[in-house]
């Protein structure tokens, strides 16, 4: 059983970037800036320049796969990239599991195409619906379809990733993020991650599922 959430913090204010060279044309300057926030994964949202970790974690907490993108990008968006880029060795032989059973996720990945992408995979969402959603399913009436199956009791254990971005962010340089470069700073992200997996004792590092 997996959870996928999304952590949003506030990183220090990028450093400057270069001048654009003599004689470049300001559309150079502005095609410049969009690769430097693409090199550093920082978007500007409500809060300023942010950056966004999406996160899947196993059922004890610990981080199975990560994906950074700049502040300003939709969850939805992502969910695709964090799912396929799970690989989850098995305790025997045989290729790593790249499905899990169970999907929890919040109210930010409740989306039609999420639903429709787990659905073709055969994987169970435990997913609540938005409240917009609700009221204009509700609005259309027979029209709107059925409600969205939801199971209130499974999505109580949804805290599991809450608690392994806890752990992750007492990395001082993951809480804070002193990297300039999105490259370095998801490298940081993968080696706290596995210090958490190697925290872990050794029978019970393999989960039997994903």
């Amino acid at each position: 059983m997996d959870g996928v959430g999304g952590l949003h913090h506030q990183p220090l204010p990028p450093a400057r970037g270069r001048r654009p060279e003599k004689g470049a044309g300001a559309n150079s300057g502005v095609e410049g800036s969009a690769r430097s926030a693409a090199d550093q994964a920082l978007g500007r949202s409500r809060g300023g320049l942010t950056t966004k970790v999406h996160l899947a974690c196993d059922g004890r907490g610990l981080p199975l796969t990560v994906v950074l993108t700049p502040g300003n990008v939709n969850d939805c968006t992502v969910f695709k990239a964090v799912l396929e880029s799970m690989r989850v060795p098995r305790a025997g032989a045989g290729r790593p599991r790249q499905r899990p059973d169970t999907v929890i996720a919040d109210k930010a990945y409740s989306s039609r195409e999420v639903r429709q992408y787990l659905r073709r995979r055969g994987i169970r969402a435990v997913i609540p619906e938005r409240t917009d959603q609700r009221a204009n399913r509700r609005r259309r009436g027979r029209a709107g379809g059925r409600p969205t199956a939801f199971d209130p009791e499974l999505y109580k254990a949804r805290n599991v990733v809450e608690r392994c971005f806890s752990r992750l962010k007492q990395f001082r340089a993951i809480a804070r993020r002193f990297d300039k470069l999105a490259t370095r700073y998801r490298a940081g992200l993968h080696i706290a991650s596995l210090i958490l997996w190697l925290r872990q004792p050794a029978h019970e590092r393999l989960p039997d599922t994903a």
